[in-house]
């Protein structure tokens, strides 16, 4: 913290002076409201921040993965199909069974 207060040109004496004149323009019970309302801006740009870098990642990720696999084909299960036998007699509305060919 000295090498950046070094870099504005103060001293310790300056500093302290600084802070006793923020303690009188904003009071002591203000202080920490604002150290706290800093805090949460703070940790909300950190958060955005990450946020916005694993984005960057899983879209860099899509890129690069192979597309899926096509989900396989539905099986359906071999219809039964009944066949009545060739002495039955026909049932009403139905034709009569064709007779076997002569050989």
């Amino acid at each position: 913290m000295t090498n950046c207060l070094a870099a504005f040109g103060l001293s310790g004496g300056e500093v302290i002076l600084v802070v006793a004149a923020i303690l009188i323009r904003f009071g002591a019970r203000k202080i920490p409201d604002f150290a706290k309302g800093l805090g949460q801006g703070i940790r909300e740009f950190r958060k955005a921040s990450r946020e916005v870098q694993d984005e960057i990642e899983r879209a860099g990720e899509e890129i690069h993965s192979p597309p899926p696999a096509p989900p396989p084909p539905v099986q359906y299960p071999a219809a039964e199909v009944k066949t009545p036998p060739s002495n039955a007699a026909p049932t009403e509305g139905e034709p009569p069974p064709a007779a076997p060919p002569a050989a």
